[in-house]
């Protein structure tokens, strides 16, 4: 076979490729897109509709993500449907508030995450917290603008009379979460006077009226007083209970029993509900965490730790509060953890709400609680 006959075969071999390849293209047009659901308003749009132009000038702020998938519809044009006049139209349509768009998964790994962290050491008002912040709604509450978050998270943070430690953890806290992709709220729940402090209550209390508002994953229970330092320290749901703060300053960053449980720690809904949550027999200071590692265990999980260089914390300095002094019957309480966890807990919850105030920076819940009421339950 001489040159120029194959150079012919080549030539027909590559118009017959191009042939077959802009057929392709015309025949494998797929007719429908999926059915975008927009408050008010359904649309269907179809390969050729550029949705993104439909959108042109929504605030991203205003955008809430579709919950899950099987809302959607596959949308199915008519025969007299027009796609170029949809693209026209598109153009030049108003702009839609409130628009309930399904937006891509945020990526596995957060791609504006620091590292190390240099912290803050003062806070402003809840107002210039919001300010610092964009896209912090009232109540503390925000979601990524750009993606799906993967994990819906209800921050708790149990608190009486610290004011000034609740605004440095905000100040230093929602700027690392928005970073980290999450769709969360802050819950702080605030015990009312008279009364001892009972830590462990008001996190079951502040689980209970998260997943009242809101369809999160898992809860973050939060001591006021602590402050992240890293944050690869992923406040995300974990798959077992998830001890956070392993690294304090105070204990040079290091991990005073192998068994502790308290600080900052993560558990999913289903783990929570499994143990019957916090129990609610501790008045005073102490022994409500150890507890609650023992009902983690007695149930079959274990407790997850980030590595030391990450789960790092600094601890406000403070003074010993007036109201949750010691408590002398602690020890005693630990002994029968076994006997008590599936009717000490979430299910034996008695409080009443007070007040429900939505401020800049987050939810405080005033709550109420009764000793006597307690111990008789």
């Amino acid at each position: 076979m001489d040159k120029c006959t194959k150079i012919k075969i080549f030539n027909c071999l590559l118009l017959f490729c191009a042939t077959n390849f802009f057929l392709y293209r015309y025949f494998s047009r797929p007719d429908t897109g999926p059915l975008i659901s927009v408050r008010n308003t359904t649309i269907k749009y179809f390969k050729g509709f550029n949705f993104s132009q439909y959108l042109t000038g929504i605030d991203s702020r205003h955008l809430t993500q579709v919950k899950n998938y099987s809302n959607l519809e596959i949308g199915t044009p008519s025969p007299s449907t027009d796609i170029a006049s949809l693209q026209n139209t598109s153009k030049t349509a108003p702009v839609i508030s409130n628009a309930t768009v399904m937006l891509p998964p945020c990526p596995l790994v957060p791609p504006r995450l620091n590292g190390p962290l240099a912290t803050y050491s003062q806070a402003g008002t809840y107002e210039d917290i919001r300010a610092e912040n964009e896209g912090l709604m009232p109540g503390g509450r925000y979601k990524p603008p750009d993606c799906t978050a993967r994990h819906r998270v209800a921050i708790v943070i149990p608190y009486r009379n610290r004011e000034e430690h609740l605004k440095i953890l905000l100040r230093n806290l929602h700027p690392m979460l928005a970073r980290q992709q999450l769709d969360y709220g802050i819950f702080v729940i605030d015990q009312a006077l008279p009364g001892k402090f009972n830590r462990a209550m008001l996190m079951n209390i502040g689980y209970t009226e998260a997943m009242k508002r809101y369809d999160y994953q898992c809860a973050i229970f939060h001591d006021v007083d602590l402050i992240p330092e890293n944050d690869r320290n992923i406040y995300s749901c974990p798959e077992m209970p998830r001890h956070l703060s392993a690294a304090i300053d105070k204990f040079n960053y290091r991990l005073p029993y192998d068994g502790i449980y308290g600080g900052v720690s993560a558990i999913n809904k289903e783990h929570f509900q499994l143990i019957n949550g916090f129990s609610n027999m501790f008045f005073g200071w102490g022994g409500e965490d150890d507890d609650m590692a023992s009902r983690i265990r007695h149930k079959g999980l274990k407790i997850t730790r980030y590595p030391m260089e990450i789960a790092r914390y600094r601890m406000i300095k403070h003074s010993k509060d007036s109201g949750n002094e010691q408590n002398p019957q602690r020890f005693a309480l630990l002994k029968t953890t076994s006997q008590r966890i599936e009717t000490d807990g979430l299910n034996s919850l008695v409080y009443s709400v007070e007040k429900v105030e939505a401020l800049p920076t987050h939810l405080r819940i005033v709550v109420l609680i009764n000793e006597k009421d307690i111990i008789k339950s």
